[in-house]
């Protein structure tokens, strides 16, 4: 019996550091050097849970040798399949290991085995010694090893939560009356992913079964008599590469290795080696959860500056600043090494900077005298930094609790107003509008966009350039996050005060306007500070990198034109909303019924579990392309039921009921909801700053995944209407604006020329792709023109448009093929942009825009597949975007400059929607539609449809 003093926790590291990876892969973490570093941090995140949770006494972490096993020995085919190992999981292991290391934990490796065998042996070991023993692992091969007094314990992974394996559930799981008895149907299912060839014709629930009949695969071998057919014939012939399979599968436990009980004791972590690491790695999070801070190393002083302690900022009296005392009309200059801040390297690299450790001098203004004198100083300025404080993150419905205005780095000013009290707020506002509507001097804020939207609410439009550092990292570091905490952490080696040290967090979280402005001042000078740091560490990039173009002239004047849009909003006509929620819930009713009676049963549609169940145990659908998830479930996924739906109708009834659902749920109940109740319309925020292709997407709602395909997706834009019956609503929409953009990149003539003559693209490629005159093409073979049109931009196989088109992949394949001939400048076009990427790993827009390919030259084939298509598209799809984005600036100045009561409201894709004054319609619809087609030329002309309607759907 094992007392509390005895836990022993072995990690299989190879398996979670596997786990990390893919968990990451589709929202990798790359950091400022340009490292994925997610397989590391997903790791570390995982022991870090470990060790908070469960806090060990005896703790080791295990390794797979990188040479050869005792199994090649026996198969030489063990393993044969797995591919390369990715590169991120390459640079990803010497981490981990400096991590483990560093927590003060031992790490075991030995030649010749494998890490199951090492924790195996240990297991036995350990358990003799008197130890609970958890072997932290996803493998089910470990269940064999399972014993009274050892245990799986299974990761929390994707919303499932820990899982702990005892016996019983072992026996459970693998419906067996012993736990060995896991290695005999291991062995005759087989493991496609160690190349274990099993027997032919068993997967895991034959397998299951034949277990229970005759107790193990030797017994099973013996009695082959007793089978029929096909299955009798395979146990015969296959005997021994199923004995074979048995012992590959068999974890072995006479690994020459000591059980040290005083070497797995657990310590503790050595601080100074982990805060280096977690700093190289920039580990942020991570450092404030396991070190409590981000910067847990003393600060040194440097050469001969002074030594920084906490609280080290001016002695003046609060409103007494360098400013007042400067004689008018001086130039405002920074004090020796003030702006070193912004050069991060006061101290030595893994040392965070905080507003405890930094000079500044950061001040309350509460009187009308201290104001005007720093308005004095604010109108001398070429640029100014500036932040706001405020009772919610809806700029819509949020009220000011204050501004703070930086304009050298280390000095800033904050000024309280009172919520509560709008027009006294006002008021206060209203003496800084002649400087935030200056024309002359630029604006810089973090996510400006959200305190140009919440000074409107106060009459302040704000006017002159604009500079976003969330903007800027965007367009240096496109898949990185943006946040103002993390940039500074990074580029400036600096911590900012954190928000939830202010307000609290969780359910009792306060907001601004419940702080006295003595507690909040530093916070919000800090904000205005920081950013402008930020801005002047950023600005010499972007003109390194040859992106001041893009961001003045398209991302920084945007962010008015969003600002605009966003606080304009949209009209709702909720009942139109209610009355598709009726008639979408009778359609789910009426399909429930069906399915019923196609299954022979009630079930739970929704739940995976009952679906999978149905669909594959029940009714046997899928064959041999049944796939399950991690946790052993059928996977009911939309690419999964897409393919088995022409096997029976219930699937595309499943899949038409799911889309139902998902659109009464997310569109047709959520809507009216989401309505302002201050002016009934409703407000979307547009994102610049989130796709790395640069198009817009938006947020309550989504609009840019309305679904318009199907008719019932298409009625919910009936619910967009005009402000009143004085008002029409106009869509403007690029046609084939890819396209396009494609030909102009490739400068294929024949392209070019259907697009110059006004031709149908897709019956004009039809014609050349299946060699009959234009007039003899039918609709199959424009649909399959069209399909070939868009997938090419996409970098679409054989095997993708197969199964878009449900036609062979060889008449697939000659599709493409065919398409090449007569297109041979697109084909060209296409590698050239690969192997440009695979040189210099980004490709650019016309205007510059960067899509950064990192993974371009991998050896996984999944992974550099994924990047050439990228390598291909991101060009032409960021260039759309570049273009809607201009025309979008062009049109709400020239609005604006007319005076007209028309407006810009949404953006969705590749089209525009505006709330037109009748009387106003004749005007601007021709303007739109030239300002739109003239945004940007191209070597071939745009082409915009307009419509008009009383809502959206009409419209459009």
């Amino acid at each position: 019996m094992s007392t509390p003093d005895k836990r022993l926790f072995l990690l299989d590291a190879m398996a979670l550091i596997y786990r990390a990876h893919f968990a990451f892969s589709k929202n990798p973490r790359i950091n400022s050097k340009g490292m994925n570093t997610g397989a590391a941090l997903g790791f570390t995140n995982t022991l870090v849970d470990l060790l908070n949770r469960e806090k060990p006494t005896h703790i080791g972490v295990c390794y797979d040798a990188p040479s050869k096993t005792f199994r090649h020995d026996s198969f030489v085919e063990y393993k044969a399949n797995r591919q390369a190992m990715p590169e991120d999981i390459s640079i990803a292991i010497p981490y981990v290991k400096k991590i483990v290391e560093a927590f003060g934990i031992p790490g075991m490796m030995m030649d010749g085995f494998e890490a199951d065998d090492i924790i195996g042996t240990l297991s036995c070991k350990a358990e003799k010694a008197g130890y609970d023993v958890f072997m932290m692992t996803p493998d089910k091969d470990y269940y064999q090893l399972v014993t009274d007094h050892v245990f799986v314990y299974k990761p929390a992974f994707l919303g499932n939560a820990i899982e702990i394996i005892d016996k019983p559930k072992v026996l459970e799981r693998w419906e067996i009356e012993n736990v060995k008895q896991v290695i005999d149907i291991l062995g005759l299912q087989g493991d496609a992913v160690d190349n274990i060839p099993g027997i032919p014709g068993i997967g895991e629930k034959t397998a299951k079964t034949l277990i229970q009949r005759f107790g193990s695969v030797e017994n099973l071998i013996a009695n082959a008599h007793e089978l029929k057919g096909k299955q009798k014939e395979n146990v015969v012939n296959f005997a021994e590469q199923g004995l074979m399979s048995k012992e590959l599968a068999t974890i072995h436990l006479d690994v020459p290795i000591d059980f040290d009980e005083e070497g797995l004791r657990y310590d503790g972590p050595d601080t100074e080696k982990l805060a280096a690491l977690f700093d190289e790695l920039e580990f942020r999070q991570l450092a404030t959860r396991v070190l409590g801070t981000a910067s847990p190393a003393v600060p040194k002083p440097v050469s001969n500056k002074p030594t920084v302690g906490k609280g080290f900022k001016s002695d003046k009296p609060m409103g007494q600043t360098s400013l007042f005392e400067m004689p008018a009309g001086e130039t405002v200059a920074p004090e020796e090494g003030a702006d070193a801040t912004a050069a991060g390297d006061d101290y030595a690299p893994r040392t965070r900077k905080t507003i405890d450790t930094t000079l500044h001098e950061y001040h309350l203004l509460t009187t009308p005298e201290q104001r005007q004198q720093l308005l004095k100083y604010l109108k001398q300025q070429k640029e100014v930094s500036f932040d706001t404080e405020t009772t919610s993150i809806d700029a819509i419905t949020a009220r000011l609790v204050g501004i703070s205005f930086c304009y050298m780095p280390g000095e800033a000013y904050y000024i309280p107003v009172p919520p509560k009290d709008e027009d006294a707020a006002r008021e206060i506002v209203q003496e800084f509008k002649e400087v935030l509507e200056s024309p002359a001097i630029t604006k810089t804020g973090q996510n400006i966009k959200y305190d140009l939207v919440v000074l409107q609410r106060y009459g302040i439009d704000v006017q002159g350039p604009l500079y976003d550092t969330m903007l800027a990292h965007y367009l240096l570091e496109p898949d990185m996050r943006h946040n103002m905490d993390l940039l500074a952490e990074t580029y400036l080696h600096y911590t900012p005060i954190s928000i939830e040290t202010l307000l609290g967090k969780g359910k009792n979280q306060l907001t601004m306007d419940k702080l006295p402005a003595l507690q909040i001042y530093e916070y919000a000078c800090e904000d205005a500070d920081i950013t402008l740091q930020l801005k002047n560490y950023f600005d010499p990039l972007l003109e390194k990198q040859g992106l001041k173009r893009l961001f003045n002239d398209v991302e920084n004047p945007l962010l008015r034109v969003l600002g605009h849009m966003e606080r304009e909003g949209v009209s709702i006509d909720a009942d139109a909303l209610a009355e598709s929620s009726i008639v979408l819930q009778t359609s789910i009713q009426e399909m429930e019924q069906k399915i019923f009676n196609l299954a022979g049963m009630e079930f739970n549609i929704g739940s995976p579990k009952q679906l999978g169940e149905v669909l594959f145990d029940r009714m046997g659908l899928g064959g041999s392309k049944i796939k399950k998830t991690k946790t052993g479930q059928y996977a009911t996924g939309e690419e999964i039921l897409s393919k088995l739906a022409f096997e029976h109708e219930i699937v595309q009834l499943i899949l038409d009921h799911r889309q139902l659902t998902k659109l009464k749920s997310t569109y047709v109940d959520a809507l009216p909801a989401l309505v302002c109740n201050e002016d009934n319309r409703l407000h979307t925020s547009y994102n610049q700053a989130v796709a790395a292709t640069g198009r817009l997407s938006s947020t309550n709602p989504n609009l840019q995944n309305i679904p318009i395909r199907t008719e019932k997706g298409r009625e919910i834009r009936k619910a967009f209407v005009p402000r009143d019956e004085n008002h029409v609503l106009l869509s403007a929409d690029y046609s084939q604006i890819e396209l396009r953009i494609m030909a102009h990149f490739s400068n294929d003539a024949t392209m070019k020329e259907a697009f110059q003559k006004g031709l149908d693209i897709h019956a004009s490629t039809a014609a050349k792709v299946f060699h009959v005159p234009v007039d003899q093409v039918d609709s199959d073979m424009r649909r399959k023109a069209k399909t070939i049109n868009f997938g090419i931009i996409y970098g679409i196989s054989a095997f993708g448009l197969a199964e878009r088109l449900a036609i062979p992949r060889r008449e697939a394949a000659e599709i493409i093929e065919a398409y090449f001939q007569e297109f041979p400048a697109v084909k060209e076009y296409m590698d050239s942009a690969i192997n440009q990427a695979r040189d210099q790993e980004f490709v650019e827009t016309l205007l510059g825009r960067r899509r950064y390919l990192r993974d371009i030259n991998s050896r996984n084939q999944n992974i550099r597949g994924y990047a050439e298509r990228n390598a291909i598209n991101a060009p032409i799809q960021g260039t759309a975007a570049d273009i809607i984005k201009i025309a979008m600036i062009n049109i709400d100045q020239w609005l604006r400059e007319e005076k007209l009561a028309s407006r810009m409201i949404l953006q969705v894709h590749d089209e525009l929607v505006f709330d037109v004054l009748k009387e106003e319609l004749p005007v601007v619809q021709p303007k739109i539609e030239e300002l739109m087609k003239n945004a940007f030329p191209l070597s071939v002309p745009m082409e915009v449809g307009l419509g008009t309607g009383e809502n959206w759907l009409q419209a459009h």
